[in-house]
């Protein structure tokens, strides 16, 4: 009698989509573009970046711990360990919880919500403000809201991913112009002859160069254009608002960066602020911020607007000038081109104490790896002067002329 072996058990191969996650890792490890965070254990710029964490060229841990100053952080004016903005984070905590626990629209709002609000709306000379968990919500709330079905949004090639993103979510056509160009703005925007949103940064995130607002504005005064200004990296300046007057305009501004703590809001009509609030999906659909995060910036916005923001204000200017004369924000780039060469700048950097990431594609675009030294006025005159001789240094060691510090075009 014969007897059938029994076949093999079956073993199971990798599913389509592990096969895809694990192809989608390899190449861009090929690449030299695997991320991952950066373990800094600090209060303001200085700190220690922890030695089982990767460092700024994202290898394998192991490493020691290092003592460092750090200018990478957008906390432009120190606001985040400030006495008074971290006392109203306390009494918030006391007071209301650790969290919202609803969105705005349920039961997620607090008196420290609408408290914040009138106070961003005054210092913008706006009828009405609205307030989001994040910057990068505010945005996707402002293109959602506005960019509807027969719209067109004409974006900066150079905006941020928040406003990147806030266009593709829209219903609206987007037409992407060359970084500044009015002229090719004012091509679109004729060529489509219906209602459009122009959208730009104010100060750009990476290059830390300023949009041509009176140009901007004199476009949208022409097509009767709403123009949307993202003013996250204005902490000094321009002040558009000059240039705003007679046209339909949005402000959108962020409580994580100058204000030190996280969130972010929209200013404008009150009648707009009413729809926002009626339309935003990133409004509606999501948990409201904090009120210990909205207590901070409210206390944040009353230092800005007194004598000790202007001081601090100042201190940042002087920090800017003496690392880069003439450069209008605290967001000075190096550009080195290639992804090698931005890490190995910031590993000679990090060697001196000083850590400023390596930003590659796809933050920026290929070509364009840079180092992006941001200033503080936490920053004291001997971090900067550390910093000006260590960037003399990089620019010898990779043969960059004193123009290399400054923007980096696509």
């Amino acid at each position: 009698m014969m007897v059938r072996a029994e076949p093999a058990p079956h073993e199971p191969g990798p599913s389509p989509w592990t096969a895809l996650v694990e192809a989608r890792t390899r190449e861009l490890q090929a690449q030299g573009r695997w991320r991952r965070p950066v373990v800094f254990d600090a209060r303001g710029p200085g700190g220690t970046l922890r030695g089982d964490a990767p460092l700024a060229g994202d290898t394998p841990g192991g490493e020691a711990d290092e003592k460092v100053i750090a200018f990478a952080s957008n906390d432009y004016l120190g606001l985040s360990t400030h006495p008074a903005v971290v006392a109203a984070a306390h009494e918030a905590l006391d007071r209301w919880g650790a969290g919202s626990g609803a969105s705005r629209l349920v039961t997620g709002s607090r008196p420290v919500h609408a408290l914040l609000e009138r106070e961003l709306a005054a210092s913008k000379g706006a009828a009405r403000a609205v307030v989001f968990p994040t910057g990068f919500a505010a945005n996707l709330g402002v293109l959602g809201a506005f960019g509807d079905t027969g719209v067109l949004v004409a974006s900066d090639e150079l905006n941020h991913a928040s406003i990147v993103d806030g266009a593709r979510l829209a219903r609206a056509e987007v037409a992407v112009y060359r970084h500044g160009d009015v002229a090719r703005l004012d091509g679109l925007l004729r060529a489509w002859g219906g209602p459009a949103i122009v959208v730009s940064d104010l100060v750009f995130s990476m290059d830390g160069d300023v949009a041509p607002v009176d140009d901007l504005a004199a476009c949208c005064r022409r097509h009767d254009a709403l123009l949307v200004l993202d003013e996250a990296h204005a902490v000094l300046g321009p002040d558009p608002a000059p240039a705003l007057v007679g046209i339909d305009a949005l402000r959108v501004g962020t409580l994580s960066k100058a204000l030190g703590s996280l969130g972010g809001f929209v200013t404008g009509p009150a009648p707009w602020m009413d729809l926002l609030v009626n339309r935003a999906r990133a409004y509606i659909f999501t948990t409201a911020l904090t009120p210990a995060d909205a207590a901070a910036a409210l206390a944040a916005l009353g230092v800005v607007g007194s004598a000790e923001g202007r001081q601090l204000r100042a201190r940042l200017a002087g920090h800017v000038a003496r690392v880069a004369p003439g450069h209008p924000s605290p967001i000075v780039p190096v550009v080195l081109g290639s992804d090698e060469r931005a890490v190995a700048a910031s590993a000679a950097l990090r060697h001196r104490g000083i850590w400023v990431p390596a930003i590659r594609p796809p933050t920026v675009a290929p070509g364009t790896a840079r180092l992006r030294v941001t200033l503080s006025a936490s920053h004291t005159e001997d971090d900067v002067a550390g910093l000006v001789d260590a960037l003399a240094g990089v620019r010898r060691a990779f043969g960059l002329a004193a123009s290399g510090l400054g923007p980096g075009r696509r």
